[in-house]
């Protein structure tokens, strides 16, 4: 792949409370350019959020494109990169053989994966990341503007 296209992504997701009034947000960095997407829901989880963030992120690229996606969420990073091959393997079953929580979004998360080659990385939370926080206050923005 080009130079030109790769993208550095973050992404933060959040409720309060949980379950309760949610907000996602991400970043994407291209270059010098960066734009920043948000949104949120009345209802929702923790875990629903944090895997929206994702997903519009990936489904906002145009084209093909080498990812590095920093989330702060270890269930989306451990679920997209180890956990669903067994999920999808299991006829969507966990370990416990009971259905996957957020099926729905975990299908439309690897649909979202197929065209793209990504490096998933975890950031600790509110440690001082510039950009792990960034999409933290927007999350928490768009919890207050769009969750209510």
């Amino acid at each position: 792949m080009s130079e030109q296209s790769k993208i550095v992504i973050y992404t933060d997701g959040g409720c309060q409370p949980n379950p309760g009034a949610g907000g996602w947000a991400a970043l994407l960095i291209y270059g010098e350019q960066q734009k920043e997407l948000m949104g949120g829901a009345p209802n929702t989880t923790n875990n629903q959020m944090e895997l929206t963030a994702a997903i519009m992120a990936l489904e906002t690229l145009t084209r093909p494109c080498e990812v590095e996606l920093y989330t702060d969420s270890e269930y989306l990073k451990n679920g997209i990169t180890s956990w669903i091959t067994n999920w999808k393997r299991k006829g969507w079953k966990n370990s416990s053989g009971e259905p996957v929580k957020n099926r729905d979004l975990w299908e439309r998360l690897d649909s979202a994966t197929q065209r793209h080659r990504i490096r998933w990385m975890w950031v600790k939370g509110h440690a001082n990341n510039i950009y792990n926080e960034r999409v933290d206050q927007l999350a928490t923005q768009a919890r207050q503007k769009y969750g209510r």
